[in-house]
């Protein structure tokens, strides 16, 4: 549930493989997966080309799902086991989208995911919320979101990902 190359200059780090993609081992496989293509302003075809785009969870395996519903967190001993060594096989990336807040807090620190997203600076990482259905609200009450980090998005990906 993750690519990695060499060749590639963008990586997407997100949460957990959900009940969809734990199905068809596919990461992103769901609408979080269309939700998140539509802000990059790409394609499956572009998105799941390996020499051009790698994909890396906070937690390798599907983590099960919370007794109220939902998926449950990602397993905490994954990224601190793994991530270091997959970062190591792509040495040309240059930008790392940290989609969520497990992978926020891993790479940025504490603090809220709304505050993360907002203080993007430029260099190696762009915070994103989790593209699952609940950000819908979250996206009408930060219009800065649309108006300011997604035209950056889609040109950082459109650069990172040229042939």
């Amino acid at each position: 549930m993750f690519q990695v190359s060499e060749t590639v200059r963008l990586l997407i780090i997100g949460q957990a493989p959900g009940t969809r993609v734990h199905e068809t081992g596919i990461p992103f496989n769901d609408a979080s997966g269309e939700r998140l293509r539509g802000w990059m302003g790409i394609g499956r075809d572009v998105f799941y080309d390996a020499a051009r785009i790698a994909i890396m969870p906070m937690g390798f395996c599907y983590p099960g799902r919370l007794p109220k519903g939902g998926d449950a967190p990602p397993r905490p001993e994954c990224a601190p086991l793994w991530h270091e060594k997959f970062l190591a096989l792509m040495p040309r990336v240059e930008l790392i989208l940290l989609v969520g807040g497990y992978a926020q807090r891993r790479y940025l620190g504490k603090g809220s995911m709304t505050g993360h997203v907002r203080a993007q600076r430029g260099g190696r990482f762009l915070a994103l919320p989790h593209p699952s259905w609940r950000t819908t609200a979250w996206e009408r009450k930060n219009p800065w979101f649309g108006a300011e980090i997604l035209p950056r998005l889609r040109a950082e990906v459109a650069r990172l990902t040229a042939e």
